[in-house]
């Protein structure tokens, strides 16, 4: 057994840093629109290819953990997205740019996919919690410094400055972790079901894809077309020897419910870091730098909640953290909805951090209950499907949300209201609805075990 002590983590977690910080990516759009000549609406492209492609193969890439080591595909993952950073700062156009995204989220794929088991492999089971509190904890600081980091160099190198800083981090990572230890399996090499992995590949991004594009007619032809995958994928499961991933999980008592509660709680908590931009930059008028610096209480709060999470999981139970979790995040969203254009900042700042510190808390809990629920042989699979659900919610909040509150902004403008107390009462409308869902989902999280 790997010797204890956090620091053992350190590889782990510089790798997994270069993931989150991609959200300083978003402070460059308004340079990249500009750089390419493109209208604002075709920028989305440039996160769909993203996430579209990590999304879809991360449960395949846990399971490739799984067969072949996850240190070895983690480290893969590493040198791939190091090459992809500066790939994408040599772009000739737009065409390429959204290609090399898509390299990118494959490096993402590898490393996320593999990240969570090697935390947990890391140290005795007694210290799992705490292992996947500091792995959250990382995470959380990556989205935390994105935009901050963002701002700074996007003003000082240009756009291309958010993809190669963090080539760097990747390759010290890949020197450190050449001394992670490679888990070793007794018998011979399970196989991997490559048609299964095309099956689900296909079934996550057109689901992603149709989430993203509704309400066009487009989406209709795309959730028929993730239906017939995910059938397929649901066949080939079952005759597999070694499925990408045990379906019959899935059948045990709250599992499913657990990754549906998941889904239903990030996508929720996405709608601070999606509208509440909107909110300081036209209605509390806040500098681009305090304007980061407020935004950032979110995921600072995020990081609190996965370092108190990882204790509080130990001794009260992943139950107990859930619902303290969901009750908090659901706290702090209603506590955004009231938002006006008088609200005091230091009302603002507590408000972010009540609802960040509610997801840390919840993403951890939920993030041990999965890894105890799979067997140790499974641990990459199980750490993908986190992550996963965690991009349905994402990706459904980047869709829906944004189109709840354009329409709802929309019909109050027809009703003659000016235009900043329409903005003002779709935004509380949809964060009321936002700070419902964590509420919703309590009676699912209240029949789960531990």
């Amino acid at each position: 057994m790997a010797r204890p002590g956090l620091l053992r983590l350190a590889p782990v977690a510089l790798g997994t840093l270069i993931v989150p910080l991609d959200s300083a990516v978003n402070v460059a759009f308004p340079a990249i629109v500009a750089a390419f000549g493109l209208a604002v609406a075709e920028i989305q492209w440039v996160v769909i290819c993203y996430v579209l492609t990590y999304g879809s193969l991360m449960l395949a890439a846990g399971r490739l953990g799984d067969i072949f080591g996850h240190a070895r595909v983690f480290r893969f993952g590493l040198a791939w997205s190091a090459v992809s950073y500066l790939l994408l700062t040599l772009v000739p156009g737009y065409e390429a740019l959204l290609v090399c995204r898509v390299l990118q989220g494959v490096g993402a794929a590898l490393v996320l996919g593999c990240g969570p088991a090697l935390a947990t492999a890391l140290f005795p089971e007694t210290m799992r919690a705490r292992a996947l509190a500091t792995y959250a904890a990382t995470v959380a600081a990556g989205s935390t410094i994105g935009p901050l980091a963002g701002g700074v160099l996007v003003e000082a190198f240009g756009w291309q400055a958010v993809y190669w800083f963090r080539a760097p981090f990747a390759l010290a990572a890949l020197l450190l972790s050449v001394h992670l230890p490679e888990a070793s399996r007794g018998g011979p090499r399970e196989p991997f079901d490559i048609t299964g992995a095309v099956l689900l590949v296909a079934a996550v991004a057109t689901i992603l894809l149709a989430v993203n594009r509704a309400p066009a007619p487009v989406s209709l032809a795309l959730a028929a077309a993730a239906i017939a995958c995910a059938a397929g994928f649901v066949w080939r499961s079952r005759r597999a020897s070694r499925p990408i991933i045990d379906l019959s999980l899935f059948r045990r008592p709250g599992f499913a419910a657990l990754n549906l509660a998941n889904a239903v709680v990030t996508f929720a908590g996405f709608a601070v870091m999606l509208l509440v931009p909107f909110y300081l930059a036209g209605i509390a008028g806040l500098e681009t730098r305090v304007l980061g610096l407020v935004l950032a209480t979110s995921p600072a709060g995020g990081m609190l909640g996965a370092w108190l999470g990882g204790k509080a999981v130990t001794r009260f139970g992943s139950r107990a953290v859930l619902v303290a979790g969901a009750v908090l995040s659901a706290a702090g969203l209603l506590g955004i909805a009231p938002w006006s254009a008088s609200t005091a900042v230091p009302l603002l700042v507590t408000a972010l951090a009540v609802q960040g510190m509610g997801l840390g808390l919840f993403t951890l809990a939920y993030t041990d209950q999965v890894t105890a629920t799979m067997r140790q042989e499974d641990r990459g699979v199980a750490g993908s499907l986190t992550m996963l659900t965690r991009t349905f919610g994402v990706v459904g909040a980047a869709s829906l949300l944004t189109l709840l509150l354009g329409a709802s902004e929309a019909a109050l403008l027809a009703q003659g209201q000016p235009p900043t107390d329409a903005f003002l009462s779709a935004f509380g409308r949809t964060f009321m609805l936002a700070g419902a869902l964590p509420l919703l989902v309590l009676p699912l999280l209240l029949r789960q075990r531990g």
